[in-house]
Order: structure tokens, then C-alpha cells, then sequence
């Protein structure tokens, strides 16, 4: 069997991986650098997966990537990084990679990832690196890392997407990276917001208008829809669109052409469609307000923005990006914040999310009086003391555990361990689910636990209803 293969510059992450894929009875072998490999390579050596970092010295994982996929375009390639940010996952998948695996990661999963990677053989992948950033997505929370997952998957597709989260969770900039890191890159990206348009003047925004059509056309005029062609069209809050234009909406998507107001020719719609919503959709198709065939079809592909809360530990990412933007804009040094300002702003809700930390970012920048930044330089309702930490646990609930166990030790109760550990396991299960409105790969990342090990513990404890 051919042996899976492991490069990466930390010698505390190849120790792991050699011995977790050990024990799994995988064959391995490991490199400390990409030179080491191409030597291999160039050799007539062939591994049955690669596993790689991406920063590396001399040679990224990236670079190695490609050079691999020239000569072993069927060769599985998992890429791992430290450094979670859009351009790497998203370069990872457009240079065909397996899958992009942040670290740290969960060794179980990575082994059955292995496993899965070893049975399956994805074809070749163009091997360009990933483009430039007009504006970087930043983010190491596991939900971030899923939207990140997202758009690298669809680098290669057309498909329309349907983007949903809470104002100011930045779903244009998702749409944008989604429209660069796709086919029709080099066409137009044409946004629309239909909530900010009058309900008259929607339609001919939308479709354009011939001269005459209505009071005031003195000349024709393309719309929305022409402006994108051969490009990405990103229509944003379109819960808000009025039901006769969503009629006129689903057909343009159905048939793929369109007139304009008081327009005779048909003109065809060569645009990939990006819609966007902080809306429930689902309710308003349950309450009549928006049509539900409109909505299959927009929503082929889905990806849900967290809300700022949901993603605390990008918090300090975010301030430092938008400190030194804010600076580098104003032409002066940028600022720093203390770690008891910091605090505050993770503990701080943030009911506008990133756009709202943003604006924050640009205020302390100008009003802040000296380059650090502390708590009473902040807007009056963050100054408050954070309250303790819900999420630090407290002795209350392990007194009552050990109250629990005395008391079954006690009545001679020969199931203490597996009672009181099934129960334990029970609850966490529940209240993850719960917290993830049932979907297991996010509660499993939650709680730092495999997708499978969740499952199998799942079924185990009875939990599948």
C-alpha cells in the first residue's frame, strides 16, 4: 500500500499525524520541507494522499500544490494552515485540492478526511494561485472557515447563490469574493439593493427601459441586468422586492432573457445571479410575501454570515485590520488597543456586527487621544466592567456532581461511572444541537469533537429523535 505523505515544518505536527495514521494502520511518511518532496517525487516515488502546509519555508504549500497536480493530477492533496483567511482557502481549491483543513484541527477527523481522500480521486483542478483581494475576508472562526470552505468550493461554478445573515454581516463582500473567484471574474459585478429603490422604479433599475416607455423616458436605457452581462448581478435585500417583480424575476431566471419596459425584444440574460437577504425567507413564503418557486430558485447554493457575537475570538483580528486601514487612510500611525479595552469589545454584543466594529475602529482612530487605546476611550455603552464569563464554568454545577455521585456511591449504585457519564455526554449533545438549530457539523466543531465521533455518540446515547 502506498504510504500517505505529510509535509509540514512544525515537527510537533508531523509527530501527531505520523502516529495518529499509525495506529490507524496507514502507511506514512513524513517530510520537513517541499524540496524534500519534489526529491521524492523526481525519484518515481508516488504517495496515496499528500498532506501539506501551506506556509513553508522556500517553497509555500500552494506553490508545491501546483507543481504536484502538473505531474500527479490525480494525487489527492490536502492543504493545512494556521493562517485561516480567504485567499488561502480559496487559492487551496482553485488549485484542485482535496480539501483545506485549518488548523488546529481535530486528528480524528483529519485521519477519516485521509481515509475518505485515499478512497476518492478528485480530478485535476486548474493550477493557478489565488487572486488578489480588493478588500481581505478575515476570520478563524469555524463558521467563518465554512464560508471560506464555501467560496473555494464554487471558484469553478455558475451556480446561483443565495446569501443570508444579519445587516452588516458583510454578505456583499461575500458576494464580490464569490464574483472574483469565479469564471466570469473578468466580467462586470453589478450591485443592487432593492429595498433602497422605489417600488416604481424598480423594474426599469432592473430591466432598463426603451425611450418613451413611461413619463419622463426621453431616452432608452439599459438596466441592471444588461450592465452585468457576462458578469456577476448581486441583488441585495431581495426579501424586500415587491410579489409582481418577483414574478417578473422568476422568468428572467427560468428563461434566461428579459425585456425591457415598453420593449418589444427579448434580450438574453447572460448573468450569474447573487441574491442576499437578512430576512427569514422561509416565513415570508409560509406568510405569502414572497413567492416560494422564486425561492428554490435562488436558493441553489446557501451560505449563512455568523453575526459578530457568533465569532468572538475574530474580534481582535478585525480591530487591528481596521486600526491600521483607518490610519493608512488618515496618513498618521496606526492606534493600538489594550488588552482591557479588548475586552470589552469581545464581551460587547455588536447589534450592527462587523460594519458596526468598523465604524468603531475609524471613530477611535480620530477621537481616541493617545495611541493606545483604552476602556474609557470607548463609546459610553462599552465602557461598562464585563460581567463573568457564562461560558467559564462555575463550582455551582460540579458541587451538585459530586453531591450526585456521593449519593449513588452511597445507595450502592454498581452504574455510577456510566450513568453519570452518559448523562454528562447527553446534555452536552443536546445543548450543542440546540445551539446549532440541529446541524451536526457546527455543533460538533463547538463542542471540539469530530463530525463522527458526534454521530456515533448520537446514536449510542439514543439521541437520533
Amino acid at each position: 500500500m502506498k504510504p500517505v505523505w505529510i509535509v509540514d515544518d512544525d515537527p510537533s505536527i508531523r509527530f501527531v499525524l505520523e502516529r495518529a495514521l499509525i495506529r490507524a494502520d496507514l502507511a506514512v511518511r513524513v517530510f520537513a520541507d517541499p524540496q524534500a518532496v519534489l526529491a521524492a517525487l523526481d525519484a518515481g516515488e508516488v504517495p496515496q494522499v499528500l498532506v501539506s502546509d501551506i506556509r513553508m519555508p522556500g517553497l509555500s504549500g500552494i506553490e508545491l500544490l501546483a507543481q504536484v497536480r502538473r505531474s500527479l493530477p490525480g494525487l489527492p492533496v490536502i492543504v493545512t494552515t494556521a493562517y485561516t483567511d480567504l485567499g488561502s482557502a480559496v487559492a487551496a481549491f482553485e488549485g484542485g485540492a482535496f480539501e483545506y483543513l485549518p488548523k488546529p484541527f481535530d486528528v480524528v477527523s483529519a485521519v477519516e478526511l485521509i481515509r475518505r481522500a485515499a478512497i476518492e480521486s478528485p480530478g485535476p483542478g486548474p493550477a493557478e494561485a489565488g487572486l488578489s483581494e480588493l478588500q481581505p475576508m478575515l476570520g478563524q472562526a469555524p463558521a467563518m472557515q465554512e464560508v471560506f470552505r464555501a467560496i473555494g468550493r464554487l471558484s469553478h461554478s455558475d451556480a446561483t447563490v443565495l446569501i443570508t445573515g444579519a445587516s452588516g454581516t458583510g454578505k456583499e463582500l461575500v458576494a464580490q469574493a464569490l464574483h472574483r473567484h469565479s469564471p466570469r471574474a473578468d466580467g462586470p459585478f453589478v450591485a443592487i439593493n432593492t429595498a433602497a429603490i422605489p417600488k416604481d422604479l424598480l423594474e426599469s433599475e432592473l430591466f432598463g427601459h426603451e425611450r418613451g416607455a413611461f413619463t419622463g423616458a426621453q431616452l432608452a436605457r439599459p438596466g441592471r441586468f444588461e450592465q452585468a452581462a457576462g458578469g456577476t448581478l448581486f441583488l441585495d435585500e431581495i426579501g424586500d422586492m415587491p410579489l409582481e417583480l418577483q414574478t417578473r424575476l422568476l422568468r428572467v431566471l427560468s428563461d434566461r432573457q428579459f425585456y425591457r419596459v415598453g420593449g418589444q425584444q427579448a434580450l438574453r440574460a447572460n448573468v450569474r445571479v447573487i441574491a442576499a437577504t437578512h430576512q427569514d425567507l422561509e416565513q415570508q413564503v409560509r406568510a405569502g410575501s414572497f413567492r416560494e418557486d422564486l425561492y428554490h430558485r435562488l436558493n441553489v447554493i446557501r451560505l449563512r454570515l455568523p453575526a459578530l457575537r457568533e465569532r468572538p475570538e475574530d474580534i481582535a483580528l478585525l480591530v487591528s485590520f481596521f486600526l491600521a486601514r483607518s490610519a493608512r487612510e488618515l496618513g498618521i500611525a496606526a492606534k493600538r488597543i489594550s488588552d482591557a479595552a479588548l475586552q470589552r469589545l469581545v464581551r460587547y454584543e455588536f447589534p450592527g456586527n462587523v460594519r458596526q466594529l468598523e465604524n468603531l475602529c475609524h471613530w477611535l482612530t480620530v477621537m481616541a487621544p493617545g495611541q493606545r487605546i483604552e476602556p474609557e476611550d470607548l463609546p459610553p455603552e462599552m465602557r461598562a466592567e464585563p460581567a463573568p464569563d457564562a461560558r467559564q464554568p462555575s463550582d455551582d454545577w460540579l458541587a451538585l456532581l459530586a453531591r450526585e455521585a456521593r449519593a449513588r456511591l452511597e445507595a450502592g449504585d454498581s452504574q455510577v461511572w456510566k450513568t453519570l457519564c452518559d448523562d454528562f455526554e447527553r446534555t452536552l449533545l443536546r445543548t450543542a444541537l440546540a445551539t446549532t438549530d440541529g446541524q451536526r457539523q457546527q455543533a460538533a466543531l463547538r463542542l471540539g469533537i469530530g463530525r463522527n465521533t458526534l454521530t456515533r455518540k448520537v446514536q449510542e446515547l439514543g439521541l437520533d429523535d
